[in-house]
């Protein structure tokens, strides 16, 4: 069983103690985890689990019936008593499974919305991203000026993406983003989220995939009924005989 701690000099995020209650159900206990800079962090584990819970809870995005403990420190800085606004300020930003995008708008004009948060605080290059998220995702530039509710699955995810690194996050989370795409579209968005190590943002990933999500991982968490079963480096993870029998089974691999 892999055990031990993300020791990481330059800690971006770290979580301790994060508990999550619905009333009187707890759909987290006590969860620990650290994202270094240029670290991709996965945590994996099935439906149910607390995944989605866990990220909306770094963000201060739970629902009103939620209710959160513990310690979330972003860049040093204790945040888990600011509003998502404030949090977003600091450059934290999450990709949400629903993606979300503006349908009838243009791929590009959600491009430019991700920049928001920049234009306000009067950075004069607020768009200085957009051609390096072309660059990344050469089909947005295709389909720039058309509206997103027309594009494919994959690409939908690639615009969530890319609206979400307009606004040039330290932290960038991906809730989910391989859910309901292809298998060749999921290869591809996988080899661009292993791209991402390159620019210094800290990616913390939550995925049901756990073959694909730990081939790109550095480190990776293992959440079962809203605790952290298992931790580890993630090449080490995919060698585990609990995480092989569990979640990896005999499926073929995406990456």
């Amino acid at each position: 069983m892999a055990k031990e701690s993300n020791a990481v000099e330059n800690a971006i995020l770290q979580v301790d103690g994060l508990s999550v209650r619905y009333g009187k159900v707890e759909a987290l206990h006590d969860g620990k985890l650290t994202v270094g800079a240029g670290q991709i962090v996965s945590v994996i584990g099935p439906n149910g689990a607390g995944k989605s819970t866990l990220l909306n809870a770094i963000m201060g995005a739970l629902p009103q019936t939620g209710h959160s403990k513990g310690s979330v420190r972003y860049l040093g800085e204790e945040v888990s008593v600011l509003p998502i606004e404030r949090r977003v300020s600091r450059g934290m930003c999450l990709v949400p499974e629903k993606r979300e995008l503006f349908a009838t708008m243009a791929v590009e004009d959600n491009l430019v919305l991700g920049a928001y948060r920049r234009k306000r605080a009067g950075e004069r290059n607020y768009l200085d991203q957009l051609e390096h998220v072309f660059e990344l995702f050469p089909r947005l530039k295709e389909r720039r000026k058309q509206a997103a509710g027309t594009l494919s699955g994959g690409e939908r995810q690639m615009l969530a993406v890319g609206r979400a690194l307009m606004g040039k996050p330290q932290l960038l989370m991906l809730d989910e983003p391989s859910l309901g795409l292809a298998p060749l579209i999921v290869k591809e968005i996988f080899h661009i989220i292993s791209a991402l190590r390159q620019t210094g943002v800290a990616t913390l990933l939550i995925e049901q995939n756990a073959r694909a999500a730990l081939q790109i991982s550095d480190y990776g968490y293992v959440l079962e009924t809203g605790e952290f079963a298992l931790e580890g480096k993630a090449d080490v993870l995919q060698h585990d005989p609990q995480v092989i029998e569990t979640y990896l089974g005999l499926t073929k691999k995406v990456a």
